[in-house]
């Protein structure tokens, strides 16, 4: 066991002391990652084929056979074992340089258990989902149809007969550039990890591997989260989001973004914004454009610092840890909202728990878990400069007067002796507005709802209906009341009451709002042209740009994305998945069908945004669009121009660099070769209004 641990804080510490100083800031000068691993000798890669293929002709006859049932749910629980040596194989991640054999051995051991699997499912059997102890299993991604790993640490109580409903704590990991799927579930098949509360569930996420859970590593914890409690017992009320290092960061931005999912959160170590902790940590003097900046409101959790009013927050730091900073920098944010932070400091210690912390830490985090959330909280005050975090507890955010700046509801519930429920609400730059309450614990009653708006001194009186179309991710069907704000005069609005939480024309709402990044955070498809391109140049950059797109999908998320030729797109993709479309408008079908639907033109002269103009190539140097959308052929998905996630080599060597880099829209003039940071030079790059349409642009 102690063999274990050690191999497992080895794979940690290679990726903290490589993200760390002035050798990782020079952008010409990139170390791959992940690094290239150990060359499998010829007659171990032999073997391991020879099992795979067995293995893969295994999977095939048994997701033939439970074609149509309720057991094929758990092929994913089987194939995480082929996945595992499969892509360490053929990507050569196998990262024990000095002794490969021991790897090797993993391998063949990760066959072993599968093939075990797969034996039991065969014949109807699945002891492991009902096995306490350490249990790995998968679950496969909306996003990209991979089949993604978990590591669970399952009570001795489970199975309980008497109904009992777990707590559940989600415990995120530390940076690991070594962290393959073959090593994640070696080290969660033999260790627990250093918390595991009695009675509890325990689940390691993993994250789509090195990407501090941003992105698709975000949705991977959610996933990850509803796998689990769609097959154990867990209690909603009692999830605690915890982690260390990276998986501190990972923490602290699971809480300030969902807020009213967990009854507390408990982050170590870790960053909590960009540009300072870069600055102290990597020793990196950070320009960011105008747009990056603004872009760095996605994940910079000091801005949501005030979404921890209802989230009890119990932070811990080493004296001498420089990542001490991550939790100093959120007390002082947290402070401007009159909230202050809870921080133990291990004395004398750097980059690790000090032993008589952790059971000051437990007790906290054990009380509050105990007791729960409360669904319903007297006051919720929320802040979010996007709307895809929109929502805490039992106020949700429609819309905004404008993305990118910081937008704010304060809402307080009183209610009488007859159950009459009064409720105050100040908002700052929001136009709609839902209240949602779960039908479990509503204090007062849904027909007797009266709304105070302070600022404009206005009163509505209004009653909550069910939602019977919306199926929330914190577990209940709402009662709701949507509201928009109304303009009566360049001074003056009122709210109303609406009957839906959707605007009437094309508009920016959660899940349909960008930036580019956003339409790689749920299903989509790369869609490769078939036509001849504007300019020979486009057609290259197209080429090498693709395939990039998709190679580093799958080094940096863990998947192989769906890809398919313009020709074969069908109509259920375009109802089912964002689009992500390469090419140009006579090289791409689709993108060519819907050009004159969009509010930028892109001729075979130039791309025109408004006044502003960049030759394709005719009589300058060639330009293409990058472009984030509401697909005109189905708005409620995106269609993407020629962008993969947008961050690239260079932001891989430090997690707190990996952030979106392009708005809505960019020109990219690609006379300048891509490289490290950019796909070309930036002509120009912006986002779109509230309502979709070009901002104001100068020529």
């Amino acid at each position: 066991m102690k063999r274990i641990v050690f191999v497992i804080g080895l794979f940690w510490c290679f990726g903290y002391l490589h993200a760390d100083g002035p050798v990782d800031n020079v952008a010409e000068k990139v170390r791959p990652v992940p690094p290239v691993g150990a060359k499998v000798p010829e007659k171990d890669r032999q073997e391991l084929e020879e099992l795979l293929s067995r293995f893969d002709k295994k999977l095939h006859q048994l997701g033939e056979s439970l074609k149509g049932k309720p057991e094929a749910e758990l092929l994913p629980d089987v194939q995480i074992f082929y996945n595992a040596v499969h892509y360490a194989l053929k990507y050569q991640e196998f990262y024990n340089y000095k002794n490969i054999a021991a790897e090797i051995k993993s391998a063949r051991e990760q066959i072993k258990m599968g093939m075990e699997r797969a034996e039991q499912l065969s014949q109807g059997k699945h002891p492991w989902t009902s096995a306490s102890g350490l249990v790995v299993r998968g679950y496969r991604s909306r996003i990209d149809d991979s089949v993604q790993p978990y590591g669970l640490v399952v009570p001795k109580r489970y199975p309980d007969s008497q109904g009992h409903r777990f707590r559940l704590d989600i415990w995120l990991h530390g940076r690991g550039e070594n962290l393959t799927e073959l090593n994640f579930l070696q080290s969660h098949e033999r260790s627990a990890g250093q918390f595991t509360p009695p009675d509890t569930f325990v689940l390691h996420p993993y994250g789509r591997y090195c990407n501090a859970f941003k992105f698709a590593g975000e949705i991977d914890i959610l996933e990850a989260i509803a796998h689990v409690q769609k097959n154990y017992p867990i209690d909603d009320r009692r999830l605690v989001m915890r982690g260390f290092s990276m998986g501190g960061a990972g923490c602290w931005q699971m809480a300030v973004h969902y807020p009213s999912r967990w009854c507390a959160a408990a982050p170590g170590a870790g960053f909590s914004e960009t540009a300072k902790f870069l600055n102290v940590f990597q020793n990196e003097k950070v320009q960011p454009t105008p747009i990056e900046k603004k872009l760095w409101h996605m994940y910079d959790c000091t801005d949501y610092a005030l979404n921890l009013f209802n989230l009890p927050t119990i932070a811990y730091s080493g004296e001498i840890d420089r990542q001490r900073q991550a939790a100093e920098e959120m007390a002082i944010a947290m402070k401007k909202h009159n909230l202050e932070l809870v921080h133990i400091i291990g004395p004398k210690t750097a980059h690790s728990y000090h032993k008589d912390s952790i059971p000051i830490i437990n007790q906290r985090i054990d009380a509050l878990a105990k007791m729960g959330k409360n669904l319903v909280p007297e006051r919720v005050q929320f802040t979010t400069y996007t709307l895809l975090y929109n929502r805490s507890f039992w106020v949700q955010i429609d819309g905004l007067q404008h993305h990118w700046q910081e937008s704010t509801v304060d809402a307080t519930l009183s209610v009488t002796a007859d159950k009459q429920a009064n409720i105050s609400i100040n908002t700052n730059h929001i136009t709609g507005l839902t209240l949602c309450f779960p039908k479990t614990d509503l204090p007062f009653d849904p027909e007797k709802v009266n709304l105070v708006f302070p600022q404009n001194k206005q009163k509505l009186k209004v009653h909550l209906h069910e939602n019977k179309n919306r199926s929330d991710g914190e577990g209940y069907q709402d009662l709701v009341v949507h509201l928009k704000r109304q303009q009566k005069s360049a001074q003056e609005y009122i709210w109303v009451e609406d009957s839906t939480s959707r605007f009437a024309d094309l508009h920016k709402i959660h899940g349909l709002q960008g930036p580019i990044d956003d339409a790689l955070m749920d299903r989509f498809i790369m869609v490769i042209p078939t036509g001849t391109a504007m300019n020979p140049k486009t057609a290259e950059w197209v080429q090498k740009e693709s395939k990039h797109a998709i190679d580093h999908w799958r080094k940096q998320f863990r998947g192989e994305a769906r890809v398919k030729k313009d020709t074969e797109i069908t109509n259920e993709d375009i109802a089912d998945s964002h689009l992500i479309l390469w090419g140009d408008p006579k090289s791409n079908k689709i993108m060519g069908k819907i050009m004159d639907r969009l509010p930028i033109r892109w001729t075979e002269e130039a791309i025109a945004c408004g006044d502003y103009r960049v030759s394709t190539g005719k009589d300058g140097s060639p330009a293409v669009l990058l472009l984030v959308y509401p697909n005109p052929l189905n708005p409620q998905k995106y269609v993407v121009f020629n962008s993969g996630f947008t961050f690239r080599e260079y932001d891989y060597l430090n997690n707190a660099r990996q952030v979106p880099k392009l708005p809505d829209f960019a020109i990219v003039d690609i006379g300048q070769p891509a490289n490290s940071r950019y796909p070309g030079k930036i002509r120009i790059a912006d986002f779109f209004d509230e309502s979709w349409q070009l901002p104001k642009m100068k020529k």
